[in-house]
């Protein structure tokens, strides 16, 4: 038995639906989760449906009424407990992502470093909640404003960073004093079923967070969404289907988060370094297999040092280890699925027969699994599908720019606005070109955004509010004010 095979066995992930402090089969059988460097089935996990769903509301709203009466520096001491056991168990989540998710194993250690921040932020905010206290304009009254959990929250997370999207919501809703409710992705629901082990171990009350895989989204998660004792949900996820979510919660005006798609642009200025750039797009583009809604999508290369910029990256990733995650040396792993594949090969074609030209193109392994090569392309029409939509797939199609302005339109041709690059040696060309480029975020000279620290969140059509940050903590709570009499 390896080591993966352990770490499953013991999640007996076929009782795998967590509600009020119970391991329970789901109500609709079991599904199988596969790895996808092989295309095995790694564990049979149980299936949750419409009881469930209710069920775990029932758990949720029956603790929610405690949890918000907890000292928050009690809450910030279990928050902290199940940060220090994220990082004791670092190896074992990070196997188990790589096993289900597939990707690299340096990668996924990445992801379980960062995600279990999350919890140590959270446990420092949880102690310094918002409040005021002010003197009426007109007199004889005092202005009271504090901040109060929003309730019982239903959060959605993606297969992509199956441990970092649970405890990003996670972790600032119980610091909020928020119960939960959490359908993770069908495609890797074991790192989330790990992580509300550790949440229990560290001493979160029973029906504080639930947890429930399912095969049937549409079911759980519109359950949850009818649900008058429901007051939150917080998406991670395509835009389609967060429009879909944000329909729904209309009918109730339900407190919305939505975390949705990106179209990054990677820009290359005239005068950028061009070693750090090429340094930064492997990270921006390659970390995942490009599979974040923070990837580099598209580069917007300067005409007059594209070809050197493309040659250095072309070199790059023509050398890139591609691979099993759980082999050390691999640097990057497979797609989630087969029509995941397809997609990439798809857009990739057609950008092809536009005129665009493959100057690199990494080897893939032979056999079972969803492989699919690292590539670089070059003289990609701006037009191109694999510009315009979201690639989530290892492609680096390099665009080219003369002016600015052209780099600006280039740049916000797109409904999405999560995330951009900038790279230039003059930090305020690079701060003017950011700030003019609608993104939530732009990493200036750098391939990284992502930070516990800072709000992230996307502007258009990549979502609604912001995760991280004081923003997180915010977004479950609502602020109520008092007007107390208070006589001249």
């Amino acid at each position: 038995m390896t080591a993966v095979d352990e770490l499953v066995a013991g999640l007996d992930a076929a009782a795998g639906v967590w509600i009020g402090g119970q391991w329970r089969s789901g109500s609709s059988g079991r599904f199988a989760v596969d790895d996808p460097a092989d295309g095995t089935t790694i564990a049979e996990v149980a299936d949750a449906g419409a009881p469930d769903a209710a069920a775990a509301v029932d758990a949720a709203a029956a603790a929610a009424a405690d949890w918000a009466a907890t000292p928050p520096r009690q809450r910030s001491t279990v928050l902290h407990s199940v940060f220090e056991l994220m990082r004791a168990d670092l190896e074992q989540l990070a196997a188990l992502i790589t096993a289900e998710n597939g990707k690299a194993l340096s990668d996924a250690r990445a992801e379980v470093g960062y995600a279990a921040e999350f919890f140590r932020w959270y446990a420092e905010e949880a102690v310094r909640s918002d409040g005021t206290v002010s003197p009426a304009p007109g007199g004889g009254a005092r202005t009271l404003v504090t901040q109060r959990p929003v309730g019982v929250a239903a959060l959605v997370t993606p297969w992509n960073f199956p441990a970092a999207m649970v405890t990003r919501k996670i972790a600032p809703a119980l610091a909020a004093g928020c119960t939960v409710v959490v359908k993770p992705a069908a495609e890797t629901p074991l790192t989330a079923l790990a992580i509300a082990r550790l949440l229990a171990r560290a001493g979160v009350p029973d029906g504080v967070v639930n947890v429930v895989p399912t095969t049937d989204p549409g079911v759980v998660v519109g359950a949850w969404l009818a649900d008058p004792r429901v007051r939150k949900v917080s998406f991670t996820g395509s835009t389609p289907v967060g429009r879909l979510l944000l329909h729904q919660a209309a009918d109730r005006v339900l407190n919305a988060s939505m975390e949705l798609g990106g179209n990054a642009p990677f820009v290359v200025t005239a005068d950028a370094d061009l070693s750090a750039a090429v340094d930064g797009a492997m990270i921006a583009k390659f970390r995942g297999g490009g599979q974040a809604c923070t990837a580099a999508n598209r580069f917007l290369v300067h005409a007059d040092v594209a070809d050197a910029f493309t040659g250095l990256l072309a070199e790059r990733v023509q050398a890139l280890r591609v691979g099993p995650g759980a082999d050390p040396a691999t640097e990057v792993g497979p797609l989630i699925n087969a029509r995941a594949v397809a997609r990439v090969a798809g857009l990739v074609d057609r950008a092809r027969s536009a005129g665009a030209r493959v100057v690199a193109e990494a080897a893939v392994p032979r056999g079972s699994g969803y492989w699919c090569p690292p590539v670089v392309l070059a003289d990609v029409p701006a037009g191109a599908d694999l510009v315009t939509e979201e690639i989530f797939g290892p492609i680096a199609p390099v665009v080219t720019y003369r002016s600015d302005a052209e780099l600006i339109e280039l740049a916000n041709a797109t409904e999405m606005g999560l995330a951009a690059y900038v790279y230039s040696r003059d930090l305020h060309t690079a701060l003017r070109l950011a700030e003019r480029i609608d993104a939530g975020m732009v990493g200036v000279n750098r391939g990284v955004v992502s930070d516990p620290a800072a709000p992230f969140g996307g502007m258009k059509q990549s979502g609604l509010g912001r995760e991280g940050a004081r923003e997180g903590l915010q977004a479950f709570t609502e602020t109520q004010y008092l007007s107390v009499d208070w006589p001249a």
